[in-house]
């Protein structure tokens, strides 16, 4: 939108630039043209005025002339009408330096001049005319030569004269000059409207093929536009102020069973069959229209031309149309029918499912109870049943035979282990229903600590022992993760004991930890041995309660070690399995998440 503006914005710009490109074009060279034209008549007009005032000179010095030799012809003697003509002459020699000084009246060394000139010409017009009265004498001599050369005009009248001259060929000068600049402003001024005039066309060239690529990417956009609309699966149609159909895709069509045939312009409630004769929608879709109230999930039934009862999901609000001044109401239509029958099962199941977690918890809390009533009722019998078995050898002392002392040591066994496997079920228990406390858990130092423990109850048993048997720890680097670390230890504590166990009848047991990382995120750790290993066949009985693939009289233990393991890895979101060969040693693999019940 911005750059539409910004385009908008210097469009104008350039367009007004033209303009006053233009404008100064036209009236610079006009403006030129008729300066060039004003000095041109200036430049005739001075050359009129010099070539005045040059005649008006000549007409001065000629009347001088014919004065004064009318004055000595008539000094001789001789007084003819022609020569009394002429001295009169001397009145048109004050029209002369009248209008002399007003062609020279603008230029004050030219007045002067004409003030000395006329002042000359009254000594000599006076000279004049006393010769003409004078016959000839020696006076008449001197009043000559007086008037020769005592008053001269002819170089005052030829500084006049050089004045205008050289004043005139300034200006001439002058408007030669400035018409050379205006020739070469009319060139240049022509250059340039040659140039605007190709920038006018190049732009009009661009702004028609820009129009025409607009038009080209408007109707590509309408085109694309209607083909979404027509690929949109969802039914979609516009409707006018009248509730009459503008726009529809084909969706609509094909849920209203309405072909390919026009509907545009056909009233709404007179498609699918009276579907939509409802006073109630069509005054939601009016108030949509007339109030801009928009309509949001409006659920509404409509019966197909198959008899079926449809659910459907109504939204409409209101939209302003390129190509019209009134708005018009985009509605969607989307079948539900589906949805709200699924919706209506999951209500269902989870009514069902409220009523399985109220049975789970009753029968946790008979756990619970029964938790309790192994941890305290039976724990007695038991306590009673080892206390007088003793009391019993005691009391039969060097009296009791071999078979006594053999029904006695299994009565005694006996109950230890049934102790052993109270303990292990209550640990079993409380490793389903306890709360789990994550925190950051260092696996390196875990496996430490259990291993340590496990060293050091295996030098405890072995005080009697030569010895002989040896163990060589391969513990790889491990990560740090989220885990509960009382359930983690218990983890390990299972693992590598079951790998210390199955490895006791080995010289030299060797046990391996490891861990990697998987491509998902989630870590992988490993726990292998080179002991008695076990039959795959029955690797699917290992991680059972109370499931042994060994006789117990062999390897010590319960049989629920496994299964402790597989309830806390399943709590972390783990997974554990195995794989092993017969006399070959075993692996064990469990995987955790990176931070399983972590916060994001």
């Amino acid at each position: 939108m911005l750059s539409r503006f910004t385009d908008d914005g210097w469009d104008r710009w350039r367009l007004g630039g033209l303009a006053l490109a233009a404008v100064l074009i036209i009236v610079v060279p006009a403006l030129t043209l008729r300066q060039l034209a004003s000095e041109s008549v200036d430049a005739a007009n001075w050359v009129v005025h010099a070539q005045a005032i040059g005649a008006r000179l000549y007409n001065l010095q000629a009347s001088v002339r014919d004065v004064e030799s009318a004055a000595l012809t008539m000094s001789k003697g001789i007084d003819l009408p022609a020569l009394q003509q002429r001295m009169k002459q001397a009145g048109r020699i004050e029209e002369d330096l009248t209008e002399l000084a007003k062609l020279v009246s603008s230029s004050p060394d030219q007045m002067m001049r004409i003030g000395r000139i006329q002042m000359i010409l009254e000594q000599r017009m006076a000279l004049a005319r006393e010769i003409a009265e004078t016959e000839d004498s020696p006076h008449q001599r001197e009043l000559i030569e007086e008037m020769a050369f005592r008053y001269p005009i002819h170089e005052l009248v030829g500084e006049l004269q050089r004045h205008e001259n050289q004043q005139l060929a300034k200006r001439v000068a002058t408007a030669e000059r400035r018409q050379r600049v205006s020739a070469m402003v009319s060139r240049s001024a022509l250059v340039v409207q040659l140039l605007l005039l190709g920038l006018v066309l190049w732009l009009l060239k661009r702004q028609i093929g820009g129009r025409a690529e607009v038009e080209e990417k408007l109707v590509r956009a309408s085109a694309r536009a209607s083909a979404v609309l027509q690929t949109v699966r969802e039914p979609i149609v516009l409707l006018d102020g009248e509730l009459r159909v503008v726009l529809h895709n084909e969706a609509f069509s094909e849920l209203y069973n309405v072909g390919q045939e026009d509907i545009n312009l056909r009233p709404l409630q007179s498609i699918g069959d009276g579907v939509w004769d409802d006073a109630i929608i069509r005054q939601r879709l009016a108030d949509v229209l007339l109030r801009g109230r928009e309509l949001w999930d409006f659920e509404h039934e409509q019966r197909s031309v198959d008899g079926l009862v449809r659910i459907m999901l109504i939204n409409a609000r209101r939209m302003p149309l390129p190509d019209a001044v009134d708005e018009a109401v985009l509605m969607t239509v989307s079948d539900i029918t589906l949805q709200r029958a699924v919706q209506l099962r999951v209500e269902e199941l989870n009514h069902q499912l409220e009523g399985k977690v109220a049975q789970m918890a009753e029968v946790n809390s008979e756990l619970e109870a029964f938790s309790y009533s192994v941890s305290h009722d039976l724990r007695a019998p038991l306590r009673h049943m080892a206390g007088f078995a003793d009391k019993l050898r005691r009391h039969m002392g060097e009296a009791a035979d071999e078979k006594a002392t053999h029904y006695l040591q299994v009565i005694s066994s006996s109950a230890q282990r049934m102790a052993a496997l109270i303990d292990d079920l209550l640990v079993y228990s409380r490793l389903g229903r306890g709360a789990m406390r994550l925190q950051a858990v260092d696996m390196q130092s875990l496996v430490a600590d259990t291993r340590a423990l496990l060293d050091s109850n295996r030098r405890t048993e072995a005080e009697g022992d030569d010895g002989s048997h040896e163990v060589e720890w391969r513990i790889g680097p491990l990560p740090v993760l989220v885990a509960d670390e009382n359930m983690m230890r218990q983890v390990w504590l299972n693992l590598l004991g079951n790998a210390l166990k199955y490895s006791a009848g080995r010289e030299r047991a060797v046990i391996e930890v490891g861990s990697q990382k998987l491509p998902d995120g989630s870590l992988q750790f490993s726990v292998r041995d080179n002991g008695t290993g076990f039959d795959m066949q029955y690797a699917g009985k290992l991680f059972g309660v109370f499931q042994r693939l060994h006789k117990a009289g062999d390897y010590p233990g319960t049989g629920i070690g496994l299964a402790n393991v597989r309830r806390v890895l399943t709590r972390h979101g783990g997974r554990i399995w195995a794989e092993a060969e017969v006399d070959k040693g075993a692996v064990f693999h469990f995987t955790l998440p990176p931070a399983p019940g972590a916060p994001s």
